[in-house]
């Protein structure tokens, strides 16, 4: 079993970087220059979203890297979840609050972190279980006044925002006490992928961990 397959070393790294890399990979070849960039950045963590027909064999190769988490993102149904799984993800993502999936991931071990968007969804995380949930899509719907007003009844619970977060708007949610960690995709957009340019997204990712790290000072 991969050394970051537990819930514990999951967000033991979670809580330490605060921030996962959202990844949509269009070219497998990219995935290891890719996940070094992160990890030479100071970074090791990922989340291939299944949006490409790429991401399976991006998952298989990336989750070879030593030291680093690789999650599989955008994750909808169990059949999904099982091959993230079998190709090496570490944990699943889902945009939406899925029984199935959750079901999958508590069968095989895996840390899930649910998406949710309303007070409903949260509940039905909670009723399976999960109380580590993903605010999606955070921007699209109010931000962070919005995630502290979803946060208030439900005080067991904590949130990894993502959508339309950036480094402009990223200490807004860092410093809410509920947040654990979040997701953006502004280190690894697309067309740096598709120029190839590892040493610009490396350079990138160390801005952000310092980033991270200053937003977290003042907390």
């Amino acid at each position: 079993m991969n050394e970051f397959k537990t819930m514990s070393s999951a967000l033991s790294l979670l809580q330490t970087h605060r921030l996962v890399p959202v990844l949509e990979l269009e070219d497998a070849d990219a995935a290891i220059p890719l996940g070094e960039a992160l990890m030479t950045g100071g970074l090791p963590i990922a989340e291939i979203t299944f949006r490409t027909e790429a991401a399976l064999e991006s998952v298989r190769r990336m989750s070879g890297i030593a030291g680093l988490l690789v999650g599989a993102g955008t994750i909808i149904n169990a059949e999904q979840a099982r091959a993230a799984v079998d190709a090496g993800a570490q944990f699943l993502v889902s945009p939406g609050c899925f029984p199935k999936v959750i079901a999958f991931a508590a069968q095989a071990g895996v840390p899930i972190f649910p998406g949710v968007a309303t007070p409903t969804e949260i509940g039905i995380a909670l009723d399976h279980g999960q109380s580590l949930l993903k605010f999606f899509p955070a921007e699209a719907l109010g931000g962070p006044a919005m995630l502290k007003a979803l946060a208030a009844p439900f005080p067991a619970v904590s949130f990894i925002p993502t959508g339309g977060i950036n480094p402009t708007n990223l200490a807004h949610y860092l410093t809410l006490p509920r947040v654990l960690a979040c997701g953006g995709s502004w280190i690894t957009d697309k067309s740096l992928l598709r120029a190839g340019a590892f040493d610009t997204i490396r350079d990138r990712t160390a801005a952000a961990v310092a980033l991270v790290q200053e937003i977290t000072a003042t907390v």
